[in-house]
């Protein structure tokens, strides 16, 4: 009941782009209604009236299926025997660690995430530094050498490929 367009538009549009948790709350209590908007795409139907409560309750449980909150899953990440840990911006491979500094971090946990997979320049680019103003095209290329000058040491070499023309790897 939303001016211009409804719920069930908006979710639609939503969906097209993004796989966002979506919860209707709704005075519209007829079953095709519910049936409509879970078709569409929402997470959940909730009717008026509704308790906070019994609310709060759904939005927790759905967060913590769409999302991983778990406190040491997420601090690390390992592929290939490399742990990328960033709760202490730490590297290991072997037995040997090596400390990262900010933007190495942000970049290798960026390929990391995706690993197996070509991440551009231009997404790293933005993740490093995400505002308008102009960042040299070079200055990440020098943050990458220095990671795997640093990788050298821990006897890791070649673990990230560039792609030329695309972005970086991590294999």
């Amino acid at each position: 009941n939303l001016p211009f367009y409804d719920g069930f538009h908006w979710c639609n549009e939503i969906r097209k782009i993004s796989q966002v948790p979506i919860i209707f709350i709704s005075s519209r209590n007829s079953n095709m209604d519910v049936i409509m908007g879970v078709n569409l795409g929402a997470d959940d139907y909730i009717q008026k009236p509704f308790s906070i409560d019994v609310l709060v309750a759904k939005v927790n449980a759905l967060l913590r299926r769409t999302y991983n909150f778990s406190d040491n899953s997420s601090d690390k990440i390992v592929h290939n025997g490399v742990t990328l840990d960033l709760s202490t911006a730490l590297i290991t491979y072997n037995d040997k660690s090596i400390e990262l500094t900010k933007n190495e971090i942000k970049i290798l946990h960026e390929l990391m995430k995706h690993k197996s997979q070509i991440v551009s320049r231009d997404k790293l680019m933005k993740k490093l530094w995400d505002s308008d103003w102009f960042v040299d095209d070079n200055t990440l290329t020098v943050n990458v050498n220095r990671i795997r000058t640093k990788l050298k040491d821990i006897d890791l070499e070649n673990f990230i490929e560039t792609k030329r023309g695309l972005g970086y790897i991590i294999v």
